[in-house]
C-alpha cells in the first residue's frame, strides 16, 4: 500500500478507519475505477499463521462466496500481498444493528421487518449448507436504506464439518446468544442452534434488552439451559408466543424456519424469497444477472459469472499458496460447449445411473445425495451450471457432505467418466476433448498480442484460456 497517498495496489482509496479486532482492522476505501464505496477488511498475515487460524480464513473466504444474498454482506474481491490479506467487501452505511438497539426497543413493525429479513438470510445459508454460529446484533449491520446485511463469518461452518453423528461439536459463539445444546459439548444441529440465537435476537430487538443475563458465566449459562426468562408486558401475544417456540432449551422440539415463516405474527408484511430476489435484481449491481435459455427442458435461470468470480476461478487466484500448505481438492470444474438442455439430461441420467437422489435447486443448483450411508454420513454432491458466454457453460462439481475418501472414487470411477459426452475440457488439464460437432469459433478469439504469445499458451488449461480471454474484456 502507498501510505503517502493511502492507495491500495492501485485500485481503492482507503479512508478512515471503521473498527477493528484482533487480527487485522476495516477501512472505509473507494474503487478508483467505478467510484463505489467499499469497506476493506486488512488482515495480518503473521498474526493468523501463529495463532494458526489459517483455514479459518480459507473457510469464509469460500463462504462467503456460497452465501450471495440480499440481507448478507457481499464480498467483492480478495487480494493479497507477502503479509496482508484484503478482504473487499459491501459497505454499509448504516452502521451496525446493535447500535440502533442499544438506544432502546423497536417499534414492533420495524422489529418484524429485521426479524423477516433476518430469517431470509439464514434460511438462504442453510440451504448452502452453512450455518453462522455467532449470530447477534453486533454482526448484522444496516444500508443506508435500512435494510439488514449479516456479516462476520469467521465462525461459520459447513454441512461437511459434521462428525458421524450428523453433528457440530466446536463450542463457539457469544455467551448471550449461544443455544444450550452449544453449552453441554455433547454436539449440536448448526441450523437449531441458528434459530436458538435470531429467537435472542429477536426478544432483543422488541424489549431492548437481552432475555438472558447475569455478571456471573455459570449463572447465565443455567438460565439459558431453562430458558428462563420473561417477556415485557409490551410484547404482543403473538410475538411472545413465537419467542416460546423458538426459546426451546430442546433442539428436537424447538420450531423450525418453516414453522416461523406460518406463525400469525411472521406473516404480518411478510415477502417470499423469490419476491425479494425480483425487488432487489432491479436495484443490486452487487448480485449475479440471469439468463434464461431457450430449450425445451426447463432450466430456469442461469447465473452468470460476474467479474470477482472469473478472476477468483483463475490459476493466479489460488490462495491456497498464501498458506504455503496443499490443499485438498472437494471439487472439480470442466468448460462444455453443450447447451444447458443437454447437460442438465446428462446429470439426471448420471443420477439414475449411480442410483443418487437428485433434487433442482434455484439458479441452475443440482444436490445429489447417495442413498447408502457412508463412513461419515451420506455422501451429497452440488453441481452448478454457470453462463461463462452465450456458447460455453462452467460446470463445477464439488462434495457438500461426507466421506472424501468416498467421494472421490465416485468422482473418479463414476461422475467424470459419466460426464465425458458433455465436457470440453477440465480444469487443470492441457488438452481438451475433441468435439467435432462443435465450431472453434464458438470459443472467445484471441487477441493478435495473445496470438504472440500461443507457443506459451499452448500447454496451459483451455479453461484457464478462456478466463484470462474474459478478464482481459472486463471493464
Amino acid at each position: 500500500m502507498n501510505s503517502k497517498s493511502n492507495v491500495l495496489m492501485h485500485k481503492y482509496e482507503l479512508g478512515r478507519l471503521l473498527g477493528q479486532g484482533t487480527f487485522g482492522k476495516v477501512y472505509y476505501a473507494r474503487s478508483l475505477q467505478t467510484g463505489q464505496v467499499v469497506a476493506i477488511k486488512v488482515i495480518d498475515k503473521d498474526k493468523i499463521m501463529k495463532v494458526g487460524i489459517i483455514n479459518q480464513i480459507k473457510r469464509e473466504i469460500s463462504i462467503m462466496r456460497l452465501v450471495r444474498h440480499p440481507y448478507i454482506i457481499h464480498l467483492y474481491e480478495v487480494m493479497a500481498t507477502k503479509t496482508k490479506i484484503y478482504f473487499v467487501m459491501e459497505y454499509a452505511k448504516g452502521g451496525e444493528l446493535f447500535d440502533k438497539v442499544a438506544k432502546g426497543k423497536l417499534k414492533e413493525d420495524l422489529a418484524r421487518k429485521y426479524f423477516h429479513q433476518l430469517i431470509n438470510a439464514v434460511d438462504f445459508c442453510h440451504s448452502r449448507g452453512v450455518y453462522h454460529r455467532d449470530l447477534k446484533p453486533e454482526n448484522i449491520l444496516l444500508d443506508e436504506n435500512e435494510n439488514l446485511k449479516i456479516s462476520d463469518f469467521g465462525l461459520s461452518a459447513l454441512a461437511e464439518s459434521r462428525r458421524h453423528d450428523g453433528l457440530l461439536h466446536t463450542t463457539c459463539g457469544t455467551p448471550a446468544y449461544v443455544a444450550p445444546e452449544v453449552i453441554s459439548r455433547k454436539g449440536y444441529d448448526g441450523a437449531r442452534s441458528d434459530i436458538w440465537s435470531c429467537g435472542v435476537i429477536l426478544f432483543v430487538l422488541l424489549s431492548g434488552y437481552l432475555p438472558f443475563h447475569s455478571s456471573n458465566l455459570m449463572e447465565l449459562y443455567r438460565k439459558i439451559g431453562k430458558a428462563e426468562f420473561k417477556c415485557p408486558k409490551w410484547i404482543s401475544p403473538e410475538a411472545r408466543r413465537l419467542l416460546v417456540r423458538i426459546l426451546d432449551p430442546n433442539p428436537l422440539t424447538r420450531t423450525s424456519i418453516a414453522k416461523i415463516k406460518e406463525s400469525t405474527w411472521f406473516k404480518i408484511g411478510w415477502r417470499s424469497e423469490s419476491e425479494v430476489n425480483k425487488a432487489e435484481s432491479s436495484t443490486s449491481t452487487s448480485q449475479h444477472e440471469s439468463t434464461s435459455v431457450e430449450d425445451g427442458q426447463d432450466v430456469s435461470k442461469l447465473v452468470n459469472l460476474n467479474a470477482f468470480d472469473i478472476i477468483s476461478l483463475s490459476a493466479g487466484f489460488d490462495l491456497s499458496r498464501l498458506f504455503e500448505e496443499p490443499c485438498v481438492k472437494k471439487e472439480a470444474r470442466f468448460l462444455s460447449l453443450k447447451p444447458a438442455s443437454v447437460i442438465i439430461s446428462k446429470l439426471e441420467q448420471l443420477a439414475k445411473r449411480m442410483k443418487l437422489k437428485i433434487s433442482k435447486k434455484d439458479a441452475g443448483l443440482f444436490k445429489f445425495e447417495g442413498t447408502k450411508e457412508g463412513r461419515k454420513g451420506y455422501l451429497s454432491i452440488d453441481a452448478e451450471i454457470f453462463v461463462l458466454t452465450p456458447t460455453i457453460h462452467l460446470v463445477e462439481v464439488k462434495k457438500t457432505g461426507g466421506d472424501s475418501l468416498e467421494y472421490q472414487k465416485m468422482f473418479d470411477e463414476g461422475i467424470r467418466p459419466g460426464l465425458q459426452d458433455v465436457v470440453w475440457a477440465w480444469q487443470g488439464e492441457s488438452q481438451p476433448q475433441s468435439d467435432p460437432s462443435r465450431k472453434q469459433d464458438e470459443l472467445l478469439p484471441m487477441s493478435s498480442s495473445q496470438e504472440q504469445h500461443s507457443e506459451q499458451q499452448r500447454d496451459q488449461d483451455p479453461l484457464q484460456q478462456q478466463l484470462l480471454l474474459l478478464q482481459e474484456q472486463l471493464p
